[in-house]
């Protein structure tokens, strides 16, 4: 992918709104103490680098886990995938996950999606990593990363074709498999390009001759299944749905396979039960995790050939109980023992059923489920109870624990030790993509912020998911806008997708404590809600409005508190207001179409032209406001570099020695000593972008002087892939930073 280009935005549903640079607090004065920024650490060839501690925010989860797996022969050892967030191995001692791709960088974004994950049998400390997260063509090519020390460091094997770890059929089995004749072969099933094969251990990959050919619907081999020395292979693009090869011969189409409506599903995972000599396989009527509303599960004997149905309960469409069945685990330990997974079940809440006679009886785990959700207050999803999951298409079961069972949902990883308790098993694995965040001043709260999917959260601290959840009154899915009132800053607005015909606009008077829906709402704001922006003084609201689908609506304005709003015809479509941080009376907003940024000196009433000439063409350049200044803007234009305008938008100057900004966002000025430096006491400046005086890369810097000089703030194993959206210092601590990831929730950092 090019450099410039950004990658499709959020997660699940796919949400094109615009960019937003929410305006930050006012800081106070920087108190002398500390060290001075210029006695920071270089590298051996003179490029500033200062080293941090980064951590990640706890939240729990916030993502779709796509695939679960222990190792059969290592106790304790499993790992996970995830759709946008890379991939995590399990750390019992410490009883969290760890994450092991935060190493991949800017350019390589489009890798942390795991396509699928594997793991030698015979030799426990190889892991290989099947990644890419998009197959359409603006997408880089995939590649496979193999480990010999479980996922600590890693060799990577690019390849020539496309994943999809983030697209329909993301929940379905495993596409990576170790052979089970010989550790050194590797199959990779892919969606538009047939099978591959790897004889070195994953190193070069060619293709592998295979029976059936893709089509548009880019499933192709949606699971490698090994079954003894046979090898299962699950096809989502045709009516022949299973094949398998046992290594003498070609692959073949397994014989007697489902047939009626079972025949033109498509089968979504298969496991093996060795004691049993079965394969056990699910099915839908689409490879999910959406629009399944049919399906089944089968059971193959694979000595005698004899296929038979084993469905738990079947789906019934017409009666409003539609649903596919997704995961599939069995018991190393107890032969005829296997928990199979419901999905998309939206009537009844998705469940496990358990078995253990080989599928001619079932329980579901579901009806006599415990669940403690008080480490995650957010999986409420601001009701008053948890429900036991929703996207159920990774389910394991430990092999030296038969009453330990994890399940992966949309949003977390849930597990049992008694098949009756179940609590969220999901430590150290954060997945959200990363809107909006803002450092409050004051006792307030650590951070605020606006996330895909899962809307506003308010954080006490960074170490525990946030006690109150999601803000509620109302939950919003995708958060499209978060603001503060600088000169008031308890007051706080947000903005997001509703649930339902819910509202799109809320407001706090306690610092997001808590919050009341805005009494009235343009009419358009349920359908396109976008970002939004509040005044100094928290007197006047502007909202613009921006469809998932792109298409621009005019901006509102309210000086009611959102009692009532009137259109702003002169406020360009789809832009981002931004505040200025002390005069209630100015806002500003760029026009990423024109290139121009519009200025308004009547509190957001009537815009005017302002700088003319700028970098245009993009929705995502960003226009944000320096706190405790007015009329001193920042423009980040991605690869064309960073602006400055100290004279309220009238004219920009670009930021010498910044080839890229992609993010920007402020903090507590650094202190001062001896002889005052130009541009020492102005806020820290952060930046996601590139300075080639300082690294060659895209990387997280900081500025002390005003932009005159950066030093890198992270390395080269915290880059966490795209990190464009978002990032903000804080107004009570000179360099600490908190930085929105697009799929690796919230990293912050303080200096070594």
């Amino acid at each position: 992918m090019r450099a410039s280009s950004a990658p499709t935005p959020s997660r699940r549903t796919v949400l094109a709104g615009a960019a937003v640079a929410a305006a930050a607090a006012a800081l106070p004065v920087a108190a002398p103490a500390a060290a001075d920024a210029a006695a920071a650490p270089t590298h051996r060839h003179g490029r500033r680098h200062e080293p941090h501690r980064w951590r990640t925010a706890a939240i729990g989860g916030t993502g779709f886990v796509t695939g679960l797996l222990f190792h059969p022969a290592e106790k304790a050892l499993a790992y996970a995938r995830t759709d946008i967030g890379g991939a995590y191995r399990w750390d019992a001692a410490k009883a969290r996950w760890t994450a092991l791709t935060d190493h991949l960088g800017w350019d390589d974004w489009n890798l942390l999606g795991i396509e699928s994950l594997a793991v030698d049998p015979a030799h426990p400390d190889r892991l290989y990593l099947a990644c890419g997260t998009y197959a359409q063509d603006w997408a880089s090519p995939g590649a496979v990363l193999r480990s010999e020390d479980r996922g600590a460091t890693w060799q990577r094997a690019d390849l020539t074709v496309r994943l999809g770890a983030n697209e329909d059929g993301r929940g379905t089995g495993e596409r990576l498999l170790v052979d089970p004749r010989d550790s050194g072969t590797l199959w990779l099933g892919t969606r538009h390009d047939g099978l591959l094969r790897s004889t070195d251990r994953g190193a070069t990959w060619a293709p592998a001759p295979f029976p059936a050919t893709p089509t548009a619907s880019g499933q192709g081999v949606v699971f490698l299944a090994a079954a003894g020395r046979t090898v299962y292979a699950g096809w989502g693009d045709g009516p022949t749905t299973l094949y398998r090869t046992d290594g003498a011969g070609g692959w073949e189409a397994v014989p007697g396979r489902p047939s009626g409506s079972a025949a033109t599903k498509v089968p979504v995972r298969a496991v093996y039960d060795a004691r049993g000599r079965a394969l056990y396989v699910t099915y839908a009527d689409a490879p999910g995790p959406n629009g399944q509303s049919d399906g089944s599960v089968h059971r193959l004997d694979t000595v005698t050939g004899a296929w038979r149905d084993v469905t738990p309960v079947k789906p019934d469409a017409a009666a409003g109980d539609g649903f596919g069945y997704g995961g599939a685990a069995v018991d190393a330990r107890r032969a005829g023992t296997l928990v199979v997974t419901t999905n998309n079940r939206w009537s009844q809440v998705d469940t496990l059923f358990r078995s253990t006679d080989g599928g001619a009886h079932w329980t579901s785990l579901k009806d006599a489920a415990v669940l403690d959700v008080s480490e995650t207050p957010y999986l409420r999803w601001g009701e008053a109870e948890a429900k036991f999951g929703w996207w159920i298409q990774s389910v394991a079961v430990d092999p030296f624990d038969s009453e330990h069972i994890v399940f992966g949902t949309g949003a977390t990883v849930f597990g049992t030790r008694d098949l009756v308790h179940w609590a969220p098993e999901v430590r150290g694995l954060e997945e959200s993509a990363v809107k909006f965040l803002i450092a409050p001043p004051g006792n307030g709260a650590r951070l605020l912020s606006g996330l895909g999917d899962i809307g506003v959260m308010y954080h006490e601290s960074l170490t525990a998911s946030p006690s109150r959840g999601m803000a509620s009154n109302p939950v919003f899915g995708t958060a499209t806008g978060l603001a503060l009132a600088t000169l008031r800053p308890s007051y706080v607005v947000r903005t997001g997708w509703p649930s339902g015909a819910g509202a799109a606009g809320a407001f706090s008077r306690d610092g997001g404590r808590s919050w009341q829906p805005f009494a009235a709402q343009p009419e358009i704001a349920a359908s396109a809600p976008g970002p939004v922006a509040v005044s100094a003084d928290g007197a006047t609201l502007l909202w613009s409005f921006v469809h998932w689908d792109g298409t621009k609506y005019p901006a509102h304005r309210s000086a009611d508190g959102g009692a009532t709003w009137t259109e702003v015809a002169t406020f360009p479509k789809g832009g981002t207001p931004v505040a200025d941080p002390l005069d209630p009376q100015r806002f500003y907003v760029y026009d990423t179409g024109t290139g121009a940024v519009f200025r308004s000196r009547d509190a957001g009433a009537t815009f005017t032209q302002g700088a003319t000439g700028l970098p245009s063409g993009d929705v995502q350049f960003k226009l944000a406001a320096a706190p405790g200044r007015s009329g001193d803007l920042w423009l980040s234009a991605k690869d064309n570099g960073l602006f400055r305008s100290t004279d309220g938008g009238r004219t920009f100057t670009a930021v010498a020695g910044c080839q890229a900004s992609h993010a920007l966002g402020f903090g507590r000025a650094a202190p001062v000593r001896g002889r005052k430096r130009p541009g020492a006491g102005y806020p820290a400046v952060f930046q996601t972008g590139r300075v080639s005086a300082t690294y060659d890369g895209v990387a997280v810097l900081r500025s002390d002087d005003a932009g005159a000089t950066w030093v890198r703030i992270n390395d080269d194993t915290h880059q966490w892939g795209w990190t464009g959206e978002v990032i903000t210092g804080d107004p009570r601590v000179h360099g600490r930073v908190h930085l929105g990831t697009n799929g690796r929730g919230i990293q912050y950092a303080e200096p070594e």
